[in-house]
């Protein structure tokens, strides 16, 4: 129940909380593209089954590979597309939280 509660938790309330705190005179349009970084779960649809609760999506599915999370970090850098590379890097942490919650499981 913890790990479901912090990896959606880090999906739709960080991206609120980012957006408000440092984006206050766009925060409505900041939460919009924040939230907006869970489209690269489309790629769950690739897999057999298309939802596994105990598979850890790092490195599994292709928009969550080392090579795409360098992508979004390289998406970070430049202030055009930093929203957008932060939106996608907030995903790829409740991700990764799940995948380090999910190896502690006994």
């Amino acid at each position: 129940m913890t790990r479901e509660i912090l990896h959606y938790g880090i999906h739709f309330l960080v991206p609120v909380v980012v957006g408000v705190l440092f984006y206050p005179r766009h925060r409505l349009k900041a939460v919009f593209i924040l939230l907006s970084g869970i489209v690269i779960d489309l790629d769950h649809l690739l897999a057999d089954p298309v939802f596994d609760p105990n598979r850890c999506s790092i490195g599994f599915h292709p928009l969550h590979t080392y090579w795409a999370i360098a992508f979004y970090t390289i998406l970070f850098i430049p202030r055009a597309t930093r929203i957008f590379g932060l939106a996608l890097l907030i995903h790829i942490l409740a991700d990764a939280v799940d995948c380090l919650l999910l190896s502690l499981e006994l």
